[in-house]
C-alpha cells in the first residue's frame, strides 16, 4: 500500500527546513466539509494538495519560500461540531502567530477563514479593524446565515464584517441582493469580475488609502474561472485567471505585513490529479508572496 504523504513538499524539505521551530510557514490541513450546499468533496482536499505539492518544484517565481522552512501538522480533528472545529483553527493559528510564524489553512471550506482571522487577531496587540481580509472569490459569503447556520461557509465574510474586520473583494460575480446592501452597510470595496473583464489592466486596482498594512488573504478555490480550476462545489464562469489573481494579489501586497492566509472550497476531482497539483501551486506561490515582500 502507498504511504501518504503527510507534509507539505516534503519531497523537497531539508531537515533544517521541515524543523517546526525553524520553519517560517505552518501548514494546517482543515479537512472541512460542514456546511457545504452543493458540490461536495472539500475534506478531501487538504490530504491531495499535500500530496500533490510533492511534485512541485523549489523555485516560485523568483523566490524559494522553502528556504525559510514548512511545518506541516496534523490535520484538524472535523468531527465535531462546527463552533468546536472552528475554536480548534482558532488556536492553532493563535499559537503559530505567538510563535512569529506565518499560519497557513489548507481546506476544506470557506467557514475555517473566521477560525484562522480571529486566532490571528487573538495573539496580536491590536483591533479587529487594523486587520485587512484581501478576498478572492465568486462569491460574496455575505449571507447573514445560510440555511440557518451563521457559520456557513456562505456567511464566513458577513461574520468577520459585522466584527469591524476590513475586507476588500476581488472577482465576485455570484451575489445576491441582500449581499449587495451588507456590503453597502459594512463599507466592503471591492473589485467585481465584470470590472476585471473591461478593464484589461489590473494596474489600476487599488486598496482604499485606510487599508490596513496587515493584511490576511483568504483565496476560494472558485476565484478562478473553471476552464482552469472546475474542482470546486459551485464553479462559476467569468472567473479570474491564474495570471491575473496573483498579479493582483502581488500588487496589492505590497509595503504591507501578510500576517497568513487560506487556500479554501476545493474538491478533488478523483483521477485528475491536475487540479490537485493546481491547488498545491497556489498554495506555494502564496508563499512566494509573502517572500518577495520581504
Amino acid at each position: 500500500m502507498k504511504k501518504k504523504i503527510k507534509s507539505f513538499l516534503s519531497s523537497e524539505l531539508s531537515k533544517k527546513e521541515a524543523n517546526q521551530e525553524f520553519a517560517k510557514f505552518h501548514v494546517i490541513p482543515i479537512p472541512l466539509e460542514k456546511t457545504v450546499t452543493y458540490g461536495k468533496g472539500t475534506r478531501n482536499g487538504p490530504l491531495a494538495i499535500i500530496e500533490a505539492s510533492n511534485q512541485l518544484e523549489r523555485l516560485s517565481q523568483k523566490t524559494e519560500p522553502i528556504k525559510k522552512g514548512i511545518f506541516t501538522y496534523p490535520p484538524i480533528d472535523c468531527k465535531k461540531n462546527i463552533v468546536k472545529v472552528l475554536k480548534d483553527v482558532e488556536i492553532h493559528a493563535s499559537e503559530i502567530i505567538k510563535k512569529g510564524k506565518i499560519p497557513i489553512g489548507v481546506g476544506g471550506e470557506h467557514s475555517l477563514t473566521y477560525g484562522m482571522v480571529k486566532g490571528i487577531k487573538n495573539s496580536l496587540d491590536i483591533n479587529n479593524e487594523d486587520i485587512g481580509i484581501i478576498q478572492i472569490d465568486a462569491h460574496a459569503d455575505l449571507r447573514k446565515n445560510y440555511l440557518g447556520e451563521k457559520h456557513s461557509h456562505a456567511s464566513v465574510m458577513f461574520l468577520l464584517a459585522s466584527e469591524k474586520f476590513k475586507i476588500f473583494q476581488i472577482g465576485v460575480r455570484a451575489i445576491s441582493k441582500e449581499e449587495i446592501k451588507f456590503r453597502s452597510d459594512f463599507k466592503i470595496n471591492f473589485v467585481d469580475a465584470n470590472q476585471l473583464h473591461k478593464n484589461k489592466s489590473i494596474q489600476n486596482i487599488q486598496l482604499p488609502e485606510n487599508f490596513p498594512k496587515k493584511v490576511y488573504i483568504t483565496f476560494d478555490a472558485d476565484g478562478l474561472d473553471p476552464s482552469i480550476m472546475p474542482a470546486t462545489g459551485t464553479p462559476v464562469p467569468r472567473g479570474l485567471s491564474y495570471e491575473n489573481a496573483f498579479k493582483t494579489l502581488s500588487m496589492l501586497t505590497k509595503k504591507r505585513q501578510i500576517l497568513g492566509f487560506d487556500f479554501v472550497e476545493f474538491s478533488p476531482i478523483r483521477n485528475i490529479p491536475a487540479y490537485d497539483f493546481i491547488s498545491a501551486n497556489i498554495v506555494y506561490d502564496l508563499m512566494g508572496i509573502i517572500e518577495a515582500n520581504n
